[in-house]
């Protein structure tokens, strides 16, 4: 049996780093000197930083986050607790966008009337190529639909000085872990996979377009501080057991909330055993137990996949930052709560349906689907996306594939490989490893995020229950094929990989056969990989990737057509006060929304990514797969002061418009941990365009809270949670206190006066997490708006 330990208050220990011996071949070196990071600068504000911290031993996490603030003393004065208490005003080193969210945080920096990014900064297209038959024409028709986005993207880029990765380079996560990480640098992505760059030991941390802005506008982003968990990693895995099944079986102890407002801070030797790509893996699914990043001490897997991708200079300076204590954490550092794992007692483990929380060991997984009374049938397999497709994954795969081919086996069920980036889509090639899937019957996608994010034209199993096994993050109904029925089980790719022979949900490879042609019965070898090409990567066609370190081109027209329904210029929203003082005028409740309300369920993705720069269009999906509390229906709201000819229900954004033509601000009364899920900021824009200027919650994923609190929403916190179910459709919520906590008056408490339809008036209780300047953002009507008042 697995023993997996939780303690508080536990010490670390830094590891030795000794010398690799690469076997592998850097197919050439980059300029690395706007990549390497300035470990000097770093490691002397650290020092500064002990000063003022009374020397204190730090976890790894905290030197990183420590050496990157941008006023040391006024984050840290005071002398009490930090972590999980102070915001830390923060200089992050550069930031990386997707093609999806980049459209909006690209319009929000032209707002600002700069002439270039203040850090460095790249997009990349890999969110809107639709997955329907086959890479060389999906690629093609997605470049042709999508023209009037990227062809926006890229002249943004080329006016700001951004680096543009076209499409068909990759997913942002990999392209990023293959060019950009560094170890012990601070950096933001849009999109709430940025962790994945965390596999190089470095703080990635993922946030909507506002907060990118902060960066690339040269203004501190601000971060409460997060607590750290410490995970002690001991003993080595074995056999079929990957990284992957590491988080996996921690999604199940720490569940979606059990990271939020902390990094996890991975240790002990366990570590060092590990690929980069592997931690990559483990940092990337962080996101799904709300963790605000994942790291990892600097580690000689990490040296050698710098040297592999080019990046020799980079490890170099690594190696010297390590060597004085930069890279890992100090003897004695204290951590939050510390979770012990044993890598040689962990096995597969099968995560979901719904929710990537839901972990069963595949030992106990035919019985589990056995209980559940599905059908013990698989209707497809997918591996790939930015979670799993590393050069190791693909040739742990292939030794699968191989070991089929030879029996005479082919897949049962369709089979889809997405390769992570052009880099490995040309490598996999050259070594034999597409064939070779091919071979069994696999397609392989283009290098782009496809079916992980709903972009996957399925034909089949429309309106049907069916299951699907893949090796992405995120398994949240309706996500992958639009079809709020298909159960998506989370997985590594080798196991999505043999059932995918079978074509049955019970089969376990490791103790099951197969039944051949003959005959005769057939049971797979563990598989066996590589983590780097012995031969080195290969580019692949470099006309997909950017020039480095381009110089801002200010003559570049950026067009916008006026009838576009893509792209819409950005209105500033307005501040909610004006001249009626600082209480938030009454707010009509829109609904009560019960049980997960994820950013997918707020704003949902698949064919409506193509409205992301159209904040008008894409407001039409506000919400409409969320549950209304009141009757149990999706997609239903309340309206109790229609008009002649109007309804008293509508859809969710039908009734949003009508409450913005009356000019009725509103709020929603929502459930634990509202918006987890992707860093989709268009889940905060979409209702503060409607005129949401308030949203009470039993709690708050973290990313989306600070989404909220950027475009002028009040985020409020039930201070008793039972006070959910006594607000309902059609009240009226007044602030009580919101006008001393803007002016800052000490231990300022707000409180909602709340008047139900049937005349009953009382107060309740909230908490809020807003810091000073939150409450100026919240005040000037967004936090671009404060921006540009600072700017002027």
């Amino acid at each position: 049996m697995l023993s997996t330990t939780l303690r508080s208050g536990a010490l670390a220990a830094g590891p030795t780093l000794r010398r690799s011996l690469a076997t592998h071949t850097p197919f050439y070196e980059k300029d690395c000197s706007s990549i390497t990071p300035p470990y000097a600068q770093l490691i002397g504000k650290l020092e500064y930083v002990r000063e003022l911290l009374n020397n204190r031993p730090l976890t790894l996490a905290e030197k990183i986050l420590y050496s990157h603030l941008n006023d040391p003393e006024k984050s840290l004065s005071g002398g009490g607790k930090i972590r999980g208490e102070s915001y830390l005003q923060l200089t992050p080193q550069r930031v990386a966008m997707q093609d999806a969210s980049a459209q909006m945080a690209l319009l929000q920096f032209m707002s600002a009337g700069l002439s270039q990014c203040a850090v460095p900064t790249s997009i990349h297209c890999d969110h809107l190529i639709q997955a329907i038959d086959g890479a060389e024409s999906d690629l093609k028709r997605s470049i042709t639909s999508n023209k009037e986005v990227f062809d926006f993207l890229e002249s943004a880029a080329r006016k700001y000085g951004i680096e543009f990765w076209k499409p068909g380079s990759g997913i942002i996560h990999q392209i990023v872990l293959e060019n950009y990480a560094a170890p012990g640098i601070l950096m933001l992505g849009t999109d709430s996979h940025t962790p994945n760059a965390g596999g190089l030991g470095l703080l990635a941390i993922g946030v909507g377009g506002a907060d990118a802005v902060d960066a690339m506008t040269g203004t501190p982003w601000e971060l409460k501080a997060p607590q750290v968990v410490g995970i002690h990693l001991t003993g080595k895995l074995s056999g079929w057991a990957t990284p992957k099944d590491l988080i996996l079986h921690l999604a199940g102890k720490l569940t979606v909330r059990g990271g939020t407002g902390r990094i996890l801070e991975y240790f002990g030797p366990g570590v060092a055993n590990q690929s980069c790509t592997g931690l990559a893996t483990v940092a990337n699914m962080g996101a799904e137990v709300g963790a605000t990043t994942s790291t990892f001490p600097y580690t000689e897997n990490m040296r050698a996949y710098l040297n592999a991708t080019g990046r020799a200079p980079v490890a170099r300076a690594a190696d010297q930052a390590a060597s004085m204590g930069f890279l890992n954490a100090d003897e004695g550092a204290e951590y939050d709560e510390v979770i012990e794992i044993n890598l040689s007692e962990l096995e597969p483990t099968i995560n979901g349906p719904f929710t990537p929380d839901l972990a069963t060991p595949l030992s106990k997984f035919g019985s589990f689907v056995k209980e559940q009374g599905w059908k013990d049938e698989l209707s497809a397999g997918l591996i790939g996306s930015c979670t799993n497709s590393s050069y190791e994954d693909m040739t742990r795969v292939a030794d699968l594939a191989k070991q089929a081919k030879a029996a005479g086996l082919v897949t049962k069920v369709p089979f889809l490989c997405t390769p992570g980036s052009e880099q490995i889509r040309a490598t996999m090639e050259r070594d034999g490893i597409t064939s070779t899937l091919e071979d069994v019957g696999a397609v392989v996608l283009a290098n782009a995020c496809g079916p992980c994010i709903g972009q996957w034209k399925r034909d089949d199993m429309k309106d049907e229950e069916n299951a699907i096994l893949t090796s992405f993050n995120r398994n949240f109904k309706s996500r992958n094929d639009g079809n709020r029925l298909t159960m998506n089980f989370l997985a590594s790719p080798t196991i999505v990989t043999a059932m995918a022979f079978s074509g049955s949900l019970s089969f376990n490879p490791i103790t099951d056969t197969l039944t051949l042609p003959s005959g005769k019965p057939f049971r797979f070898a563990p598989p066996a990989g590589q983590d780097l090409p012995t031969e080195g990567f290969t580019q692949g066609n470099t006309n997909y990737y950017p020039s480095p370190t381009p110089e801002p081109q200010p003559e570049t027209e950026i067009i916008i057509c006026a009838d576009s329904q893509r792209l819409e210029l950005l209105e500033p929203f307005p501040s909610h006060f004006g001249n009626r003082g600082l209480e938030l005028p009454p707010l009509k409740v829109l609904m009560r929304v019960r049980g997960k309300c994820t950013t997918d369920h707020i704003s949902a993705a698949g064919p409506w990514l193509k409205y992301k720069g159209h904040l008008t269009n894409i407001s039409e999906n506000l919400l409409i797969t969320a549950v209304n509390d009141e009757g149990g229906d999706v997609n239903v709201a309340f309206d109790y002061d229609q008009a002649t000819g109007e309804t008293e229900t509508d859809t969710i954004p039908a009734v949003a418009k009508r409450f913005k033509a009356r000019n009725q601000p509103w709020t929603l009364v929502v459930d634990d941990n509202y918006g987890e899920g992707s860093a989709r900021e268009h889940a905060a824009l979409q209702p503060r365009f409607y005129g949401c200027a308030m949203i009470v919650a039993r709690s708050f994923a973290r990313i989306h809270e600070t989404n909220l609190k950027k475009q002028g929403v009040l985020p409020l916190w039930f201070a008793d949670k039972n006070d959910y179910s006594r607000i309902g459709s059609g009240d009226v919520l007044q602030t009580i206190g919101l006008a001393d906590l803007i002016e800052g008056r000490q231990n300022a408490e707000v409180k909602l006066k709340v008047t139900k339809r049937t005349g009953e008036v009382f107060e309740i209780l909230t908490k809020h997490t807003m810091s000073e300047d939150q409450l100026k953002w919240f005040r000037a009507g967004s936090a671009l708006n404060f921006i540009r008042s600072q700017m002027s």
